[in-house]
């Protein structure tokens, strides 16, 4: 009988612990207490009430806890607390500039605005879209995809798969010397060599060669990172087959890990759709239709937002056509992003028990 009462009894190595509710009721407290002393201080920043809100959350989570649960499970508390705040903090800036592209940019983005180029509308003037302009970047963009693709997978093959001695060290350190070079280095460089030296002038094929140099070593590094995930006993296997070791690579290799090279291919297409520097030394920008990338200069979405947000003023039509062009661009590099994610997973290995 007594054994029973006992075992009835609360363990006396469980402590009191807060309900569940407790941190979002902390976060309302933090965030009450965060705008009433703004206002009384006579604060107007959101920024200001903000990090208010995030300190005393903080300390009131460390508090709190440590009066009802201890010490010890106060400073788990507030590892969790800091790990909201740092999420929140990256998170509030993506949301606010989102928001504030679409309700900018929907001012003027319809169909008309897609299929028209500026032609002869000026700066100031209502009218004109970024056909020329999508058609540029979708140019430019695809032959440096087109050039350093190959060049940038066969450099991670040779990496992972052959690489050995002096010749793979050098190549692997001028990989992380490339992956650090500035926007504005790449364009100098084809400026000097492409349009000074070689005086073949500005075009959309010279930006591209720009975009080229800073697309190369994502690629390789991103293949190379997928090629190292692929299991030695496939290659093994093969090998003991008496299958040559290049067409191991293409039918084993390649193929167990071309998910994670699509993606990798995708998101360095998304770095470079967005540069603006070397578009603005090589490709030099225009208000027409051009359709040859080789020959003459050439409109690219950054070029476009970057004349237009320059000769508006603050205000006025060139304004709001450069907000619906960000808006544009950020969408592109959207679809890129779901792309390259829907492709890993219809890439991945198939799993099952």
């Amino acid at each position: 009988m007594s054994q029973t009462v006992n075992d009835r009894r609360p363990s006396s190595l469980q402590g009191a612990t807060l309900p569940k509710w407790s941190p979002y009721a902390i976060a309302a407290g933090s965030v009450a207490l965060g705008l009433g002393i703004s206002a009384a201080a006579g604060l107007h920043s959101s920024v200001q009430w903000g990090l208010l809100a995030a300190i005393f959350f903080v300390f009131g989570s460390y508090g709190i806890a440590a009066k009802v649960e201890g010490r010890r499970q106060a400073k788990d508390r507030v590892a969790t607390s800091l790990v909201w705040v740092a999420f929140l903090l990256a998170v509030v800036p993506l949301v606010s500039l989102m928001w504030e592209t679409v309700k900018r940019g929907v001012k003027v983005l319809d169909g008309y605005f897609l299929s028209h180029s500026m032609g002869l509308v000026t700066d100031t003037e209502p009218g004109g879209g970024i056909y020329h302009a999508i058609l540029g970047t979708l140019e430019q963009v695809g032959i440096a995809t087109v050039i350093s693709v190959p060049i940038g997978i066969l450099t991670a093959i040779y990496l992972v798969e052959y690489g050995r001695g002096k010749l793979a060290k050098a190549v692997t350190f001028f990989v992380d010397v490339m992956t650090g070079i500035p926007s504005i280095v790449a364009g100098l460089f084809v400026l000097s060599f492409w349009i000074i030296i070689l005086d073949m002038g500005y075009s959309g094929f010279a930006g591209s060669m720009a975009l080229t140099i800073l697309m190369l070593p994502v690629i390789v590094r991103s293949t190379e990172e997928m090629l190292k995930l692929v299991p030695n006993e496939l290659r093994e296997a093969s090998l003991a087959l008496g299958v040559p070791k290049w067409r191991t690579i293409m039918k084993v290799v390649l193929p167990t890990s071309i998910g994670g090279i699509t993606t990798g291919v995708m998101l360095a297409v998304a770095r470079i759709t967005g540069e603006t520097a070397p578009v603005l030394l090589l490709v030099w920008g225009s208000t027409f239709i051009n359709t040859d990338p080789f020959e003459g200069p050439q409109a690219s979405l950054p070029m476009y937002i970057y004349q237009q947000y320059a000769n508006s003023g603050g205000s006025g039509a060139a304004y709001d056509r450069a907000w619906a062009a960000a808006l544009t661009l950020i969408a592109f590099v959207m679809i890129l992003n779901l792309a390259a994610r829907g492709i890993a997973r219809w890439k991945a290995p198939k799993t099952g028990r």
